[in-house]
């Protein structure tokens, strides 16, 4: 986990892959929301989460940005299962 204050980071601080880092500058995102700054570095550790944000807040982003970041092209087995209900 990073030690900065959550105002101060940018997605470049929470480890996300560097075509992921473009792709979110291209359309203009450079600070994670909170649940995004919280549950995307353990997340790319690995680890599981259980995160709860009110609507608008980016829980999307926060699970999905490190499933991205975490796909390898060459693998074309399953990597990454998301169950919604």
């Amino acid at each position: 986990m990073t030690t900065q204050s959550p105002e101060d980071l940018r997605f470049h601080d929470l480890g996300l892959a560097d075509a992921l880092l473009q792709a979110l500058a291209d359309v203009g995102y450079e600070s994670p929301s909170p649940i995004q700054a919280a549950t995307i570095p353990p997340l790319l550790e690995g680890r599981d989460v259980l995160g709860q944000a009110q609507t608008g807040t980016g829980k999307t982003a926060a699970f999905a940005l490190p499933i991205l970041s975490r796909l390898q092209r060459d693998d074309h087995t399953t990597q990454a299962l998301v169950l919604a209900p």
